[in-house]
């Protein structure tokens, strides 16, 4: 059995596959990632319970108060850093011009620029062309349903004491933020859809923009000998040499791949994530779970990365 051991002469940077023994290990964090997913109405991919622990448990410790999430989306641990009081550069190169009404007030959200976001009643009818699959009927219960939980959302909740700034740009070319700016930066399962040249690119711009001393939480998906790419959920499953190398780490820091098997037979056999597996699985040939059933290809891996000064 291997475990991470942090050396002080390389500031804690370190690559960690995801045990599912983080879960136990931090049962109240996750019983309050629960609920705030549950508030918002968002589910989890299927490990990203793991993903928002390992990155929440590595970021209480630091003292950070402007911090960018990576491909966030609308994924959940933007506004949860927000909850906290945190400002968050929400950026991701898909637009979320229309982000849904729920989010807005309850948690302070502006555009970067003034495209990056439209005005809420633009954004409420915008968003009755939702993608949903089935009956002419169905699509319009469905959506209907949506946009009055939605509004029922926007007048009723409070905003959070810090805010989400959405920025709608490719991760490789942040323009409008300027150098060593973030106090850290997080990403969930976001960066390994980019090829190995392509992550590259984006981890050199981020540290850019990241203050001397800040930190990437980065979590990705885990190849075993040799870098592979995952059709299902469209992303290169990435060996410890690969992310050593992308990510500019030293040779010293540490690593669990050395217990690999262990750790992957355990996320198989785990039934918390397997009995939680989020609906919009079920539907779908993609995102990493095809048509829902429980069989883990891969396992997620945490990348610490300091900037030094």
């Amino acid at each position: 059995m291997s475990e991470i051991q942090s050396n002080p002469s390389i500031t804690n940077e370190k690559i960690e596959l995801l045990s599912v023994d983080l879960l136990e290990q931090n049962r109240e964090l996750v019983e309050e990632l629960k609920r705030f997913a549950s508030s918002i109405r968002l589910e989890f991919g299927w490990h990203y319970l793991l993903d928002l622990t390992w990155i929440l448990r590595n970021l209480n410790s630091k003292k950070v108060e402007r911090v960018m999430d990576a491909g966030a989306g609308t994924g959940i641990i933007q506004w949860y850093l927000a909850s906290q009081g945190l400002e968050v550069i929400s950026v991701d190169r898909t637009s979320r011009e229309y982000l849904p009404l729920r989010f807005r007030t309850g948690f302070n959200v502006k555009g970067l620029r003034q495209k990056d976001l439209t005005p809420p009643m633009p954004a409420f009818l915008n968003n009755f062309k939702r993608p949903i699959k089935g009956s002419f009927l169905y699509k319009f219960l469905a959506t209907s349903k949506a946009q009055m939980l939605d509004i029922a959302d926007y007048y009723t909740k409070s905003n959070s004491p810090g805010s989400v700034i959405i920025y709608n740009q490719d991760l490789t070319n942040l323009v409008d933020l300027q150098d060593d700016s973030l106090d850290a930066i997080v990403s969930v399962s976001a960066l390994e859809h980019n090829t190995p040249e392509g992550l590259t690119k984006v981890v050199v711009e981020l540290m850019r923009v990241l203050k001397p001393g800040g930190i990437l939480l980065a979590t990705l998906t885990a190849a075993r000998d040799k870098d592979y790419w995952h059709e299902a959920s469209s992303a290169m499953c990435y060996t410890d040499i690969s992310l050593r190398s992308i990510f500019m780490l030293s040779e010293e820091s540490p690593s669990n791949y050395d217990d690999y098997d262990r750790l992957f037979q355990k996320l198989k056999d785990n039934k918390e994530l397997q009995e939680n597996l989020a609906r919009f699985y079920t539907n779908s040939t993609k995102k990493g779970m095809p048509k829902g059933i429980w069989d883990p290809q891969y396992q997620p891996v945490g990348v610490l990365k300091v900037k030094h000064g």
